[in-house]
């Protein structure tokens, strides 16, 4: 199971708690993140990370291309609808493809809690 996890600057911090709360389930995947995200879930989790690029620099993009190809089973992006700034990733192409693909998506922690008992059972 393929997991793909982004998060917008001011929520850096729920997704690492997120990913914290369910360490034993999505250790047991595989986690592609965008570079930053990905760093602070590697360096506070210990969980192993496959880094895509930073936002800024298309790691969603890439991410993006995964869904197209079947790689990515699921989605959490922790966007920020208030203060998401300009370099950060948007998720109207991610929301597009994840939508053709049928692969769930979830913008906030209570999403992202179903998608993760969805995919993988739970804890």
């Amino acid at each position: 199971m393929r997991i793909a996890l982004i998060a917008h600057d001011e929520l850096k911090d729920e997704m690492v708690e997120f990913v914290t709360a369910h360490a034993d389930a999505l250790g047991e995947c595989d986690l592609v993140t965008t570079g930053t995200t990905g760093k602070r879930i590697a360096d506070e989790t210990g969980l192993a990370v496959n880094r895509q690029a930073s936002g800024p620099y298309g790691g969603d993009l890439q991410i993006g291309g995964m869904i197209a190809d079947d790689e990515i089973h699921g989605v959490v992006f922790l966007r920020d609808p208030l203060t998401a700034q300009a370099h950060e990733p948007d998720i109207s192409a991610l929301l597009r493809v994840c939508d053709v693909k049928d692969v769930p998506l979830a913008t906030n922690v209570a999403s992202a809690e179903m998608v993760v008992d969805g995919l993988l059972g739970g804890d």
